[in-house]
């Protein structure tokens, strides 16, 4: 049983609809992915953008030995791919053979489908609870050339996680 104050935050964040993200990152050579939906801007000056991955996700263990992530933003068109990133692990499936890519700066992979994306240096590391933050310093980028309808929570509150979170 949830205490009263408890309650009220989990019914509150069950009605918003938060965009969702696709981060990757790469490490020792491994590439790994996931789809986020704790992440946004923390800071105007300097810019830092904050991303929480969950401790129990493959992209989590990847991202612990690496340097940067990748933020990418999808728009519903495309959202066959977030739902990918979503819904399997990279402990059993190989994400990249999957979808179409390439290098980008600090050597990430970079998401072709994505409508926009940033690549950020991690500048700080935190525990969030059952998440760890990654604070970053954007560095590199490709913004969106129009207005998108973005992927949010609402377009996968359905999806069957790959990692419970």
């Amino acid at each position: 049983m949830s205490e009263p104050g408890v309650s009220a935050f989990e019914k509150l964040v069950a009605l918003l609809n938060y965009p969702m993200f696709v981060v990757t990152t790469q490490a020792n050579g491994t590439a790994a992915g996931c789809l986020v939906g704790f992440a946004c801007q923390a800071s105007i000056r300097p810019p830092r953008f904050l991303v929480g991955l969950s401790t129990q996700n493959h992209t989590y263990r990847v991202a612990a030995q690496a340097t940067h992530l990748a933020v990418h933003v999808f728009d519903v068109e495309h959202i066959d791919v977030v739902e990918f990133f979503g819904s399997h692990t990279g402990d059993r499936t190989d994400k990249f053979a999957r979808c179409r890519w390439h290098v980008g700066p600090a050597q990430l992979p970079i998401l072709e489908d994505a409508a926009a994306w940033f690549v950020g240096k991690i500048v700080d590391r935190f525990s969030l609870g059952d998440h760890v933050g990654h604070l970053l310093q954007p560095l590199d980028g490709d913004p969106p050339t129009e207005l998108e309808q973005w992927v949010s929570f609402g377009d996968v509150r359905t999806l069957e996680p790959g990692h419970e979170a």
